[in-house]
Order: C-alpha cells, then structure tokens, then sequence
C-alpha cells in the first residue's frame, strides 16, 4: 500500500459515571502520518451509535480516506453500530476491528436489555457479517468487513499495523478519544 493512502479510524472512550461515551475520528495515511480529527458522542445504554459515527465521517468530509476502520461494533454499552448503513453513507469499505476472541454479544444482551431494546439489539448484530481471526504481526484480531472481501479486509488491517495488533488509525483515535473524555470530565 502507498504511504499516502488515508483510513479513517473510530474509537470510543468512556470513564466514570456519565451518560455519553466520547468518540474520535482520526485520519491517519499508511505512512503515520495524522491529518484530521473529529469528536462526537453516543448515550451510554443508546441506540444512536450508528448516527454518531455517520456523523463523525460527514463532519470530516474526507473523501480520501478510502477506508473507515472502527474499534469496536458495541461503542457504549451496546450501542450497537450498524456497519451496512455506515458503510452505505461513507461510501467507501468499513472494518470493524476488535482485539479479543468472544462467543458473541447474544447472552449479554438478553442479560442486559429485554423487550423491544432487546430485539431491535438484536436484530442489529445479527446483522453484522462474520467476525474472521486476522493475525497481525504475531497477534490475532478480529475483523467485520463490509465493502471487501476477507482477504482484501485482512491486508487492509495489516498495512495499517506497522507494528503490535491494533492498526494505526484505531490507535490514534482511541488516544483522542481518551484525551478528549479526560478533558471534558475536567471541566465537570
């Protein structure tokens, strides 16, 4: 991959006892190289996770970046992200990207949510395509892709990983997000 080809990354952090999550976009090339950040939230327990990161995208308005490359599919306490409709309003390839090996969200979302919240939960992540193990630099994450094939979703992850598991753009965002959040609180 070119040093100057851009992706996008999400992440989200929350600490403490507030309602919102804080959530950071960060533009990053293949090179390192930081050109762009954006802010936002979601509600802790929500629904609005997929509008949140729509809008991340839509306030940076970089069409370069050729890939949205998000840390987590259930920012904020399973606020869900719908990856098909982000992936149909960024107009370009969204990964999703987590770094543990899981059985799934199925039994924490019935332990945690009932009703409808429960079935609209639900229906979102069963609608998530399947999570493929991906080794990178002798770690194991593990990818969601919309947009590519599992191939092309894996040296996407690994070209952005110059080194340890967690692809650049992810990192940084994670970093802004973690400041950002640490920031507001010290305004509390």
């Amino acid at each position: 991959m070119k040093a100057g080809v851009r992706a996008l990354g999400i992440a989200e952090s929350y600490r403490g006892d507030r309602n919102r999550s804080t959530l950071a976009g960060a533009v990053v090339r293949a090179d390192r190289v930081c050109d762009g950040f954006a802010y936002g939230s979601c509600r802790v327990g929500g629904t609005d996770g997929t509008d949140a990161v729509a809008g991340l995208i839509d306030d940076l308005g970089r069409p370069d970046a050729r890939y949205v490359l998000l840390g987590t599919v259930a920012p904020a306490w399973y606020n869900l992200l719908d990856l098909t409709r982000l992936f149909e309003t960024a107009d370009r390839p969204v990964l999703a990207v987590t770094f543990e090996a899981s059985d799934g969200l199925e039994d924490s979302l019935r332990d945690a949510f009932s009703g409808s919240a429960l079935e609209a939960r639900l229906e979102t992540y069963r609608s998530l395509p399947e999570r493929r193990a991906v080794s990178v630099n002798a770690e194991t994450v593990y990818v969601r892709a919309v947009g590519l094939e599992p191939s092309e979703a894996a040296a996407v992850v690994r070209d952005f990983t110059p080194e340890g598991g967690r692809p650049e753009p992810i990192r940084v965002a994670r970093e802004a997000a973690r400041a950002a959040d640490a920031y507001v609180r010290s305004l509390e």
